[in-house]
């Protein structure tokens, strides 16, 4: 099973899901997406493929999120995917996709099901 691993090594929860995913016996692609940012289209086919609204997506507890005006009301998707796709930062992680689904793992824990073949 091809696995994708949006990923930030900087994050405990993202090291968990990376790490939790090599003890199941298998090596995913890694996308460090601050250094290869996703671009709007791709944030928008990821969120569709996970059955979230964008906003679902970003960290709100970024301060360029309240920085930006993404908080106030009014502000549709398509303000949030320009926005994610301009600061990458503002997207929340770890995302793990396979080929039956894609989810935001956090907490930790939601890897599993993906392994397991109940993500979706």
């Amino acid at each position: 099973m091809q696995i994708t691993v949006y990923h930030n090594p900087n994050c405990g929860t993202s090291r968990e899901v990376l790490a939790a995913i090599r003890a199941s016996g298998q090596e995913p692609r890694i996308v460090e997406y601050l250094k290869t940012p996703l671009s709007r289209a791709e944030l928008e086919a990821l969120t569709r493929r996970m059955a979230i609204p964008p906003r679902d997506l970003v960290r709100t507890k970024e301060p360029l999120y309240a920085e930006l005006g993404l908080d106030k009301p009014g502000v549709g998707d398509g303000e949030i995917l320009d926005a994610m796709a301009a600061h990458p930062v503002l997207m929340n992680r770890p995302i793990v996709a396979t080929a039956h689904a894609a989810k935001l793992c956090r907490p930790s824990a939601v890897v599993h099901e993906l392994l397991a073949g109940r993500g979706s």
